[in-house]
């Protein structure tokens, strides 16, 4: 089997289909490389309509024709990475809720510049060290860069910190995938 370390980028706005569109491609590459399926979700239950989400996501793999394995980790991804092997592909839905989980983690100030640029070098080097031990990594994200910020201090730092993200990932990745009202429109990359 070849083992091409394959990172692929997805995004669109909340609900856009990214998610069905990722583990649809997922699926695919997993049956053409004989892989084995695995879904890093990184949400938490906080509410009834994020418990009410994980749930649906959670059917979907179920009714699936093809065996997921489900891990749940909202922070320190970088724990998993030696779960898995050449022989996994891997599916992280998603990077947003990564990014925010790991900011409020810890009792660290995440207004702090370091602190910042620390929480973005964790996540980065998280999927670099997925990515080095799989055979496809996709990451999912959302795309929240064309929202105001409100004058908000959180939400301005934390759009600069998923772009900076984005741009790294993206810059890194074989193919990207902006979803837009379900309709994928590849941003980089051949189709596979």
């Amino acid at each position: 089997m070849e083992t091409n370390n394959t990172l692929l980028f997805i995004t669109g706005g909340v609900r856009s289909g990214k998610s069905g569109f990722a583990e649809q491609l997922a699926k695919k590459i997993s049956i053409s490389t004989a892989t084995k399926l695995h879904y890093l979700a990184t949400a938490q239950s906080t509410d009834t309509e994020m418990k009410n989400r994980i749930l649906r996501h959670k059917l979907d793999r179920q009714h699936s024709d093809v065996d997921w394995t489900t891990w749940e980790c909202p922070i320190n991804i970088q724990n998993l990475s030696y779960q898995f092997s050449k022989n996994d592909t891997v599916l992280l839905d998603c990077l947003t809720t990564l990014l925010t989980n790991e900011m409020f983690s810890s009792e660290r100030n995440w207004n702090d510049p370091i602190v910042q640029d620390d929480i973005i070098m964790k996540i980065h080097n998280a999927l670099n060290g997925l990515k080095k031990n799989v055979h496809t990594l996709l990451v999912v994200s959302n795309e929240v860069l064309n929202e105001p910020g409100y004058n908000n201090e959180l939400i301005t730092i934390y759009q600069r910190m998923i772009g900076i993200l984005h741009q790294k990932i993206v810059l890194e990745a074989s193919q990207a995938y902006l979803i837009e009202s379900g309709i994928p429109v590849r941003m980089k990359g051949e189709s596979l």
